[in-house]
């Protein structure tokens, strides 16, 4: 387990999957995620075999508690590119429907995580693509750790009986470093 101040970034297990999937189809979480269909038992057995057939390319995390080691949401590092040294984020605090909490646990597993990433996988680049109205993580990704916008697809997602754009924020290595000092 990788282990910060609150919490904690351990291997998704099978016993997680019930309670990860109640919170990917919680409808304010789902609207901000690429994959918007509700999930199933077996559309997440599917997902978890993925996961461990692609273990060279997907790095996904349950985050909990340490206080109590209870499971309190999921992050991950995916689509890894090795030549480029690039991944894409995923991130959300399930616990209390918080998607990104105000108590610290976001802050402490995102640390954790962007962390990993660059000092122990040796990335360069770790991106995610969040929609215009996902206002909770383009402020806080873009004002606790500094992701800058890399770009914008226009009407790129259809919600609420409207197109929305959607942006590419980034974090490069140097850039997590100088933000450490």
């Amino acid at each position: 387990m990788i282990t910060g101040k609150l919490t904690g970034l351990r291997a998704v297990e099978t016993s997680d999957l019930e309670q990860l999937k109640h919170w990917r189809n919680l409808p304010s979480f789902r609207r901000n995620f690429r994959e918007v269909r509700e999930l199933n038992n077996d559309n997440q057995q599917k997902w978890f075999q993925l996961l461990q057939n692609n273990a060279a390319r997907d790095y996904m995390f349950s985050i909990v508690d340490l206080k109590d080691n209870s499971l309190i949401g999921a992050c991950g590092l995916l689509y890894i590119n090795w030549m480029i040294r690039s991944a894409d984020f995923s991130f959300y605090i399930g616990k209390d429907e918080h998607y990104i909490d105000d108590k610290g646990y976001a802050e402490d597993a995102v640390n954790l995580l962007v962390n990993y990433g660059f000092n122990n996988l040796n990335l360069h680049k770790i991106w995610m693509e969040l929609y215009e109205f996902d206002n909770k993580k383009l402020d806080f990704f873009r004002n606790k750790f500094n992701f800058k916008i890399d770009g914008t697809l226009r009407d790129n997602c259809f919600e609420d009986g409207r197109y929305w754009n959607s942006h590419i924020i980034s974090l490069l290595r140097e850039e997590f470093e100088m933000n450490k000092k």
